[in-house]
């Protein structure tokens, strides 16, 4: 069977298989840029999400300062939608079968503005709440709220573009002969 080559990067064998495994090929999938960007994303929340985790932990354990309740939820939304659900998004992205010729639900501007949309949300609600903890301020209420919006506007999108893309491949046919996954 013929592989599409603008879907595989490469049949050649991986240098770093082991020696008598030299002869099977390895294929490689290439990762789109969008799919990168999900995840590099999905790592500069978490690099966030540590640095905001290591600083109440410093101020706990030295100053006995317990973090602000905002601080805490600020952490917790790095690192869950910000580096959980990228991570996600992204690797769904690429795993997912491609759309069916003719599907117009999905479009890979639609993905891209649910990135954008997700991204500004997340960054504008995790530094609204991360500033709460030394400010209170009725805009930051806004902020925080109009974040939230914008996350699940952003979410909302992403998964109305995929929702075709989530359909079974073969899986049917080995799920009616009695396979269970």
């Amino acid at each position: 069977m013929a592989l599409p080559a603008a879907r595989y990067a490469s049949h050649r064998p991986h240098p770093d298989t082991a020696p008598g495994a030299r002869d099977c090929p390895r294929i490689r999938i290439g990762m789109y840029t969008l799919v990168r960007r999900f995840i590099k994303t999905g790592i500069g929340f978490l690099a966030l999400g540590i640095a905001l985790g290591v600083y109440m932990l410093v101020r706990r354990e030295f100053w006995g300062t317990w973090p602000h309740p905002y601080l805490v939820s600020a952490h917790a939304h790095a690192i869950l939608a910000g580096f959980v659900l990228y991570l996600i998004l992204g690797v769904a992205l690429w795993l997912f079968p491609r759309a069916e010729k003719g599907d117009t639900r999905y479009q890979p501007a639609r993905i891209e503005a649910a990135y954008w949309l997700l991204t500004v949300a997340t960054v504008l609600r995790v530094a609204a709440e991360a500033s709460r903890a030394w400010t209170t301020e009725p805009w930051q209420a806004w902020m925080i709220v109009g974040g939230g919006a914008g996350q699940a506007a952003g979410i909302g999108l992403y998964f109305w573009t995929m929702w075709s893309r989530i359909r079974p491949v073969g899986s049917h046919l080995r799920e009616a002969r009695g396979e269970r996954f």
